[in-house]
């Protein structure tokens, strides 16, 4: 469990995240969503313990992050930055090997199931720079799964991939969530984050908006106020005239 306590980020004298409190429970597939500039990736990264917030705190499992160290951190919390890419022509086995650092092991069982639930098998051997977008975006998720922590905290991971992979991804996801993780999920996808996620946190100028079930935080009265659009009530959100 992550919980976060009366967040503040300030940004100059704009207030990046104002009082935000949550709790990110085991099993559970939390997306964030909300317009450019609500906070979503802050957020995030006060979560990681990668940005100290001006007030509040987060709390791992109940141990403050301020009082772990970044090794032990890195060992818990699996963070993928957004348009995350490898640097260097590694192969995909080496990218996915990175995630083992904070271990200081090879962790070959790890990576190997990391590329599995990845679909890679039939690539690790490939050069990550010779890959797709979408094989590319693939390989730093499972240099994140294979570190095996306590929690993934992903920004953007659905960017630029088709909607076959998109929805590849969001199953990865959730079945690790099936299997006791902390998973949350940056998304601007509305239909994706209610298709596939338990639980929506939409937030709006730094603030929470609505926080539940995508049957209740993807309403009218919550989008027309935070988005400044109508969409429909199905289970696939669509933007109407």
């Amino acid at each position: 469990m992550i919980a976060a306590r009366d967040l503040v980020v300030r940004r100059g004298e704009r207030r990046v995240l104002d009082d935000v409190s949550l709790i990110l429970e085991r099993g559970m597939l939390t997306a964030l969503a909300g317009p450019n500039g609500a906070g979503k990736t802050t957020l995030l990264s006060v979560l990681a313990g990668l940005l100290v917030p001006d007030a509040g705190g987060v709390s791992l499992e109940g141990v403050p992050l301020a009082r772990l160290d970044r090794r032990e951190r890195a060992r818990r919390v699996a963070w993928l930055e957004q348009g995350a890419r490898a640097a260097w022509g590694m192969t995909v086995r080496e990218v996915a090997a990175l995630g083992r650092l904070p271990h200081g092991d090879r962790g070959e069982a790890e990576v190997a199931a990391a590329l599995a639930a990845c679909g890679l098998e039939a690539l690790a051997e490939r050069r990550v720079d010779t890959l797709s977008g979408g094989e590319a975006r693939r390989a730093m998720l499972a240099r994140a799964l294979a570190t095996g922590e306590d929690a993934l905290l992903l920004d953007e991971p659905a960017a630029d991939l088709d909607p076959a992979q998109s929805f590849a991804l969001m199953r990865l996801l959730r079945r690790e969530a099936e299997r006791g993780r902390v998973v949350a999920v940056v998304l601007h996808d509305l239909g994706l984050a209610a298709r596939f996620a338990d639980r929506i946190v939409l937030l709006a100028a730094g603030r929470i908006a609505a926080d539940g079930p995508p049957e209740e935080v993807m309403t009218p009265e919550h989008a027309g106020r935070v988005f400044g659009v109508r969409i429909g009530t199905d289970a696939m959100p669509r933007v109407l005239p």
